[in-house]
């Protein structure tokens, strides 16, 4: 199998076998804490996507350089030092949204996938390949929060990234936490459905690690 198929499979991976929020269940809180609203969910799915992916290439660099005994400190600190990067750059390009989110753009530190990509795949391989996972993992991230926060937008708020679309009495429970983790559980059991239904329950990926 060539270098871009394997790449490719890392991706596919990312996305639907090993999918952070409907297959692995991986950062729920955090993900129901932000997808009340459409421009929330997106803006957060850009910066973890960022975030997962330079943090896999950062540790893959450095791996060979990092005592196994002090191997998770040194995780997060990378972890820390991206997020610091995000935090700041949308402080001063996307100051509005930032005042509604910023504490969850700096929380990004806890989340458990980008701690667990680093320890099971980054440290043990090479950068290009590391690059494709983070990318796979953050691309299934954006994608599990878009989804969630297009459902309880509409059905919570009757709009769309803030602009009414529909006219209806809406359902308040959806932009709650209650109805953000009823929300993820009918998704995420959707999610498996397909996966069972069209892929015979593997993903879609051509090759996980």
């Amino acid at each position: 199998m060539s270098s871009t198929s394997n790449y490719w499979g890392l991706i596919k991976n990312g996305i639907f076998a090993e999918n952070p929020i409907f297959r692995v269940a991986l950062s729920l809180c955090p993900a129901v804490a932000v997808s009340s609203g459409l421009k929330n969910g997106f803006l957060m799915g850009v910066a973890v996507l960022f975030v997962q992916t330079m943090v896999n290439v950062t540790v893959s660099i450095i791996r060979r350089f990092i005592h196994p005994k002090v191997r998770i400190p040194s995780y997060m600190f990378v972890i820390a030092t991206w997020v610091t990067v995000t935090d700041l750059m949308m402080a001063a390009f996307a100051r509005d949204v930032y005042r509604q989110m910023g504490l969850y753009i700096q929380l990004i530190v806890a989340y458990a996938i980008i701690l667990s990509r680093a320890e099971l795949f980054a440290s043990k391989n090479k950068v290009a390949p590391s690059f494709f996972d983070g990318l796979g993992m953050g691309i299934g991230f954006f994608f599990a929060l878009i989804v969630i926060s297009f459902f309880r937008e509409l059905l919570g708020k009757g709009s769309l990234w803030g602009i009414p679309i529909v006219d209806f009495k809406p359902m308040l429970i959806m932009i709650l936490p209650t109805g953000g983790f009823f929300a993820v559980g009918i998704l995420m059991g959707l999610f498996n459905w397909i996966d069972i239904r069209f892929f015979g329950g593997g993903g879609a990926s051509g090759g996980g690690h």
